[in-house]
């Protein structure tokens, strides 16, 4: 009887030093596959892989725009879930090319559904990496289609060696950064709005 206690013992606390390993293993592979994406500067500040969309978003000086539109849209919450998400992020300079007044209007309370339409059609459901995305432009003979998180469809498209994105309204806007990766995404910086059509 005292050999049988002395083996559950035995095999119980196995058991458990088997599922503190399996688990500590898990967390190591993640921490590990995040430091191998690499830390990326936009706007000044070092984009963290280990942290997520709005976390990076906030320490860009290129993004205090976006940033605030996000908080008028309440849209921080969705962009700080699970995702995961793709943004093509529009810096300051993007907003500014826009006719003057438009920003201003836009995070006026009255326009907060004109401002989340706007928002998401910058944001695409799962993580869509630069490879993935030249991948689908190569399957599609030079072009590809996006759906967007508002519904609106945008084209990505290769110029040279850059990746341009059109919107319904024919605007196109370059990457200027790819593969910004996040712990719940990935950011591609842009230099011009993408609106959802007119």
């Amino acid at each position: 009887m005292k050999t049988l206690n002395v083996l559950q013992s035995i095999l119980f606390t196995l058991a458990i030093l088997t599922s503190v390993n399996s688990f500590s293993q898990d967390k190591m592979m993640k921490k590990d596959k995040m430091m191998k994406e690499k830390t990326v500067m936009v706007g000044g500040a070092a984009m963290y892989p280990s942290k997520n969309i709005v976390e990076n978003a906030v320490n860009s000086k290129d993004h205090t725009t976006l940033v605030v539109a996000a908080k008028a849209a309440d849209l921080v919450d969705v962009l700080v879930g699970e995702g995961p998400f793709t943004v093509f992020a529009p810096t300051n300079a993007a907003f500014d090319k826009l006719p003057m007044g438009t920003v201003e209007t836009l995070l006026k309370p009255e326009n907060k559904k004109t401002l989340q339409s706007v928002l998401t059609n910058h944001v695409v459901s799962g993580k869509w990496n630069a490879k993935d995305i030249l991948k689908m432009i190569k399957k599609g003979n030079g072009k590809t289609e996006i759906k967007t998180v508002s519904g609106g469809t945008l084209v990505a498209w290769l110029k040279g060696n850059n990746v341009y994105i059109t919107d319904e309204n024919g605007n196109s806007a370059k990457v200027t950064i790819a593969d910004v990766n996040q712990s719940n995404g990935v950011i591609h910086v842009i230099d011009t709005v993408v609106l959802p059509k007119s």
